[in-house]
């Protein structure tokens, strides 16, 4: 016999149990099914863990460069790998420990562990037990992607996921991929001390950026003694004294690469394949990702599809937004939705990128004229005042409209910088409006009206 509740929510990532306490606090019996541990990617092995080893990491480069502020220490500096992990790990599950507790503590909300798997559009069934509801929301995430290289499963390999268990300095590290997480990681650990090589099927890390700004984190990463190879394909793996050796090929021919350690980070891959997604009616995508519209309801009416899982954004705060827009739908009478969402995101490298709206490819495609300027962060006070002038600033604003378009902040403190343009953008107000204000001094935020100040056209 099945059990009847209002609503179900499979998975408690960031869209998940924040959705279920609503619904739960708005008087609906509701269950929230999930089969590892709650919060997500985010909290266990993503935003919180590896934020958290940026931060140890920096600790690292600020110590060594204390000289140049004058500041003296006595001996070498050294990476205490067991001590790193071991708050990393309170820093999780303090929030893991106060998201259990939250849930828990909220009537009627039932926290069911298992993994779920639809039987009908209404039911689910997991640990002999079959629940049905006439509103159902799927928040399963995704996992590492593992790419099927010859001798791959012959040797040890280490996910974002299973890096957070490291407690000991791999000798070499070898990144396969170069994009956001890969270059994280690169980072963190050559500040450590470890010897990193990140290799790279293009001729760029980041390639979803801009060129400049490409270069300028391939650079920043090097000043830290990362090491890339580019163009390069990895055609097989094998044991080795060392750990493992690497079987390449790219400019230089075939070559062997032996490393201590390898962290495979190509990309992730939606968790849709368990949940038997036929049998509610519904179809993934190519790629697995459960198609939705723009107020997050997949094809199948009362079945809903929120976070990684809908391919409609890729972080935690689009996670978070995909809650916040389907609470409005069904709690608040609103009719907010995906379509006014302002694409922007934060690479958490030393210094970091914020990134907004479309880059230089997207603004030459549109066919309009658009004005842009670039400013080196040497144009920085702050920058300056605290010797870490890597980076650009760079920004897209519509000729005719005076609207911006996108803009990317590579430098220090560019995550929060880049926020003050995304309340431009999401306000829909003209570039003018900031250049009219008066900012702190001395702040990066206050070089924006310089920066836009010097808008000439793109060519």
């Amino acid at each position: 016999m099945s059990e009847q509740f209002d609503a179900i929510v499979i998975g408690a990532g960031q869209s998940g149990p924040f959705l279920a306490a609503r619904l739960a606090q708005a008087g609906q019996k509701t269950a929230l099914i999930e089969r590892t541990h709650l919060g997500g990617t985010c909290v266990n092995d993503g935003c919180t863990p590896t934020k958290t080893l940026v931060a140890s990491a920096r600790a690292a480069w600020v110590v060594r460069h204390a000289g140049e502020f004058g500041v003296t220490i006595g001996g070498p500096v050294s990476v205490d790998m067991r001590a790193v992990k071991a708050r990393k790990d309170m820093v999780v599950n303090a929030s893991v420990q106060s998201l259990t507790e939250w849930l828990g503590n909220t009537e009627g909300l039932e926290l069911v562990t298992g993994s779920a798997r639809f039987v009908s559009p209404t039911e689910v069934a997991l640990n002999n037990r079959i629940l049905t509801a006439p509103r159902i929301f799927i928040n399963t995430g995704a996992r590492p992607s593992i790419p099927d290289w010859p001798g791959l499963s012959e040797v040890p390999y280490l996910t974002n996921t299973t890096m957070m268990d490291l407690d000991t300095l791999p000798e070499h590290l070898v990144i396969a991929g170069a994009s956001y997480i890969a270059l994280e990681f690169a980072q963190i650990y050559a500040r450590f001390g470890s010897r990193v090589t990140v290799i790279a099927r293009g001729d760029r890390p980041a390639a979803r950026e801009d060129d400049d700004i490409s270069a300028a984190i391939r650079h920043i990463l090097e000043q830290d003694g990362v090491q890339f190879r580019f163009n390069t394909n990895v055609q097989g793996l094998a044991r080795h004294a060392a750990g493992l050796q690497l079987s390449l090929t790219g400019p230089a021919g075939d070559t062997t690469l032996t490393a201590s350690h390898l962290l495979l980070a190509l990309g992730r891959t939606p968790n849709s394949e368990d949940l038997d997604l036929p049998a509610a009616g519904l179809e993934p995508d190519k790629h697995g990702y459960v198609p939705v519209d723009d107020h997050l309801r997949t094809t199948v009416p009362g079945i809903w599809a929120m976070g990684d899982i809908n391919g409609r954004g890729a972080f935690t705060h689009t996670s978070y937004n995909d809650f916040e827009i389907v609470a409005d739908n069904l709690l608040d009478n609103g009719d907010r939705s995906i379509a006014g969402r302002v694409p922007v995101y934060g690479m958490f490298i030393d210094p970091p990128l914020g990134r907004i709206g479309i880059g230089e490819a997207e603004a030459r495609a549109l066919g309009r004229p658009v004005l842009t300027a670039t400013m080196p962060m040497t144009k920085v006070a702050r920058a300056r005042e605290r010797s870490e002038t890597e980076g650009l600033m760079k920004v897209f604003v519509d000729a005719a409209t005076h609207r911006i378009l996108g803009a990317a902040i590579l430098g220090i403190r560019g995550d929060e910088v880049v926020q003050s343009i995304l309340q431009l953008m999401t306000g829909d107000l003209p570039y003018t409006s900031m250049q009219h204000t008066m900012p702190i001094h001395p702040t990066v935020t206050e070089l924006l009206p310089s920066l836009l100040a010097d808008l000439k056209p793109l060519r």
